[in-house]
């Protein structure tokens, strides 16, 4: 009875669209070329399908096959919300969330064509739009105390550091760096006001620390002129739960891992787990345990024993080659994955077992962060794609 009733009534909206002609034949709607018409009863199917899964199922029933070329009936869910508006490919995303007691909570993202959108996630708007770095690309944010302060990375070779107190959005200082690559900087605070910041050195494969708000230069890190490990193409500052001097783990052009003793400038340990360049990791400081892809199709998982020596521990592949980006969530349950396939992949970090497959973007998918939020339901998901879009998820939120 309740399939006649469901059948019925699609019926009936599908002839009043029709008839009363409420929409353009040139509108478009949920799916690229193709007319609201069409797309609104697909998307109704294709709604109810997911929420009475959800009900049976919960959330992990969005669960797919196509990380290994399968495929499951269960569709994966939709945005939460889209932002529009940023004009360029969107490079890099930065949550401020946890202090939103008095203020709403706000995404950073930086984009291809020099700009800075702060946007408000409670009116899903930009409030503000910065200008930086010579209208070139922006490859790398970070807050700095909280939402007060603001340090970008762009591809005019310089860190720009902003003011963002009492509604000013002035550029406090520039430090030039000595590469033109796309090695995004890495920060870590080691109190207030004062933070150690990682950026590519001025020859291959080198690495070079900064102390900030000084600017002046505190470590210099090179490997052995032998290594041949190329160029770093991505940088992990942290620090051992036990409070000892910070780590550093680099990946490099060839497929390598490294970890360095930031204070004895020394090379801790090497991991080759990759054929192909990394283009990103993430670290796990609690379970000395990191994540790593490459543009390959490999997704690789490593550890360190007890004597600070890289093991590789687990490798996936996927479908199709090439992650951008991956990112740890701040509860350790799950991490997610930017790829080239215009997908974004949920896995569960302990097992590394894949969870979900989330489509929606319509190009390169070239970055992905989660939310400070300090309540577990309200977290987020962001990416941010070359189609000039930024999707947010609400994923696996259920204790």
């Amino acid at each position: 009875m309740d399939k006649f009733l469901e059948g019925s009534l699609k019926d009936r909206i599908y002839v009043h669209l029709e008839r009363q002609g409420p929409i353009r034949d040139s509108q478009h709607g949920f799916v690229h070329e193709k007319s609201c018409l069409s797309n609104l009863i697909n998307f109704l199917k294709r709604r109810q399908r997911s929420q009475m899964v959800k009900k049976v199922l919960g959330t992990r029933a969005f669960i797919r096959g196509d990380f290994c070329g399968n495929s499951m009936a269960i569709p994966p869910p939709d945005p939460k919300f889209v932002l529009r508006g940023t004009g360029a490919s969107v490079n890099t995303l930065h949550f401020c969330c946890s202090d939103q007691e008095d203020w709403n909570p706000i995404l950073f993202s930086g984009s291809a064509n020099g700009q800075i959108h702060i946007w408000n996630l409670k009116t899903h708007r930009a409030d503000k739009v910065l200008e930086s770095h010579n209208k070139q690309s922006v490859l790398w944010i970070h807050t700095l105390q909280g939402r007060n302060g603001l340090i970008s990375q762009g591809r005019d070779a310089a860190v720009s550091t902003w003011d963002l107190s009492e509604g000013r959005t002035a550029v406090i200082d520039s430090i030039p760096l000595d590469s033109y690559g796309f090695c995004q900087c890495s920060l870590m605070q080691e109190g207030v006001g004062h933070y150690l910041l990682a950026s590519p050195g001025s020859t291959s494969s080198e690495v070079k620390i900064l102390d900030l708000p000084k600017k002046t230069p505190v470590w210099v890190l090179k490997p052995p002129a032998d290594a041949k490990l190329g160029m770093p193409m991505c940088l992990k500052l942290w620090q051992p739960p036990s409070g000892s001097r910070p780590l550093l783990l680099v990946g490099y052009e060839n497929g390598s891992l490294t970890l360095w003793d930031l204070s004895e400038k020394k090379m801790l340990s090497h991991l080759a787990c990759h054929n192909e360049p990394i283009m990103c990791l993430d670290f796990d400081p609690e379970r000395a345990k990191g994540i790593s892809g490459s543009s390959e199709k490999l997704l690789s998982s490593w550890g360190l024993d007890n004597q600070q020596n890289l093991k590789l521990q687990n490798t996936l592949t996927l479908v199709n080659a090439g992650i951008a980006d991956t990112c740890i969530r701040q509860d350790k349950k799950i991490l997610a994955t930017a790829g080239w396939d215009h997908r974004i992949r949920i896995f569960g970090w302990k097992k590394l077992k894949p969870l979900a497959v989330l489509q929606y973007h319509i190009a390169s998918v070239h970055c992905v962060t989660f939310s400070d939020h300090v309540v577990p339901s309200e977290r987020l998901m962001a990416a941010g794609s070359k189609d000039q879009r930024i999707s947010l998820w609400s994923v696996y939120n259920k204790p």
